[in-house]
């Protein structure tokens, strides 16, 4: 696996080292003692899936607070998504700024997000399949959110004008303390 830093402290990009031959290629998608030594987080508590009919969809932006905060791996394993990390940690020097990658089943990219940092993502194809590896369980009590068009961050969602969201995503609060 190949680990590149992206511009939001603790974000990164995992991108596969396919080995490949006459019958296709082979490549390691997550492995403990890569993450370590990269200083990422491990564990892995939950896998989840969701699939997306319609490009455009838009899902987040999501995070759980303390004390199931998580760290998410997240991969494209059908279709295309613009995938972000939007950076929620107050001592972070990247503090309310974001990231993105386009991960595609061609570029087997995957996006590790850290605790403290919300996701979310616009289908780029229809029928887009996304798989996250998890490193805590989902709780409801723990969960939040904020607008995926708040102003505080000017995210620049590639289909912004054909957003698909449901009514939880669409009614998330504004980030709270802005200027």
């Amino acid at each position: 696996m190949k680990f590149t830093p992206t511009k939001l402290a603790g974000v990164w990009l995992v991108d596969q080292e396919r080995r490949g031959d006459e019958r296709g290629w082979f490549a390691r998608t997550w492995c403990a003692e890569e993450f370590i030594k990269h200083g990422l987080n491990p564990k892995l508590s939950q896998c989840s899936a969701s699939f997306n009919q319609r490009r455009g969809t838009l899902r987040g932006m999501h995070y759980q607070v303390a004390p199931l905060e998580e760290a998410k791996l997240v991969r494209c394993v059908r279709g295309a998504v613009f995938d972000v990390a939007l950076d929620l940690r107050p001592a972070s020097p990247t503090f309310r700024q974001w990231a993105s990658a386009d991960l595609t089943p061609d570029n087997g990219r995957a996006l590790y997000v850290p605790e403290g940092c919300a996701h979310g993502f616009q289908t780029l194809a229809d029928d887009t399949e996304i798989l996250y590896q998890i490193s805590a369980p989902w709780q409801s009590a723990s969960a939040r959110g904020v607008r995926w068009n708040d102003p505080a961050f000017g995210i620049a969602w590639p289909l912004a004008g054909e957003a698909l969201l449901n009514d939880r995503d669409r009614d998330l609060p504004d980030f709270p303390g802005q200027p």
